[in-house]
């Protein structure tokens, strides 16, 4: 087997032990989505992607034909973000956006594969300040962002795109997961 191929392998074995987390994550949710709650996302690089995916999969759909749910990329306004940065620094840029969309209830979703990323660990004391549940997608334990946030999903893999594959397998595990419960 490829060696990148087997580092995926073990890593994907290593998150199946967290599938009733994942699938609780869905039952939680699904209830905030149909409840009129949102959730936000936010990440940089390859995990902004992640985060973006994830979103579209809310507001489109995953498998099933459903009303779209209210989910935000926090990356993706530019001109927001451009000028966050501009005005209080790259550090506030997801953290301003948490305290502008996030209301008490709502769900931020935090993605980072080193799981130390500043403006991602801002914006989860945000979300706590503002009453947001907060769930951390990261790379190893122990790491910032997994103590700071509610919940914490680590992927025990040293190769950033391992994590960041992984974190893909979750992300669609838990809109299967937000599927069955919304039903």
């Amino acid at each position: 087997m490829h060696p990148h191929l087997s580092r995926l392998s073990a890593a994907l074995a290593a998150v199946d032990d967290e599938t009733e987390t994942i699938a609780g994550w869905g039952r939680k949710l699904a209830a905030v989505l149909t409840g009129g709650g949102r959730l936000l996302a936010c990440g940089n690089g390859g995990s902004a992607a992640e985060a973006q995916h994830l979103t579209a999969e809310l507001v489109g759909r995953f498998r099933d034909d459903r009303r779209p749910y209210a989910a935000i990329p926090l990356h993706a306004d530019t001109s927001s973000v451009s000028a966050i940065a501009n005005d209080f620094g790259a550090q506030e840029v997801y953290a301003r956006q948490v305290r502008a969309h996030g209301r008490p209830g709502d769900v931020l979703m935090c993605l980072s594969t080193s799981g130390s990323s500043p403006n991602v660990l801002a914006a989860a004391l945000a979300a706590r300040e503002c009453g947001l549940t907060t769930w951390a997608l990261t790379g190893p334990a122990p790491n910032p962002l997994a103590d700071l946030c509610d919940d914490a999903l680590p992927v025990a893999a040293a190769d950033t795109a391992t994590v960041q594959e992984v974190h893909l397998a979750v992300i669609h595990m838990l809109c299967h997961a937000l599927e069955e419960a919304a039903v």
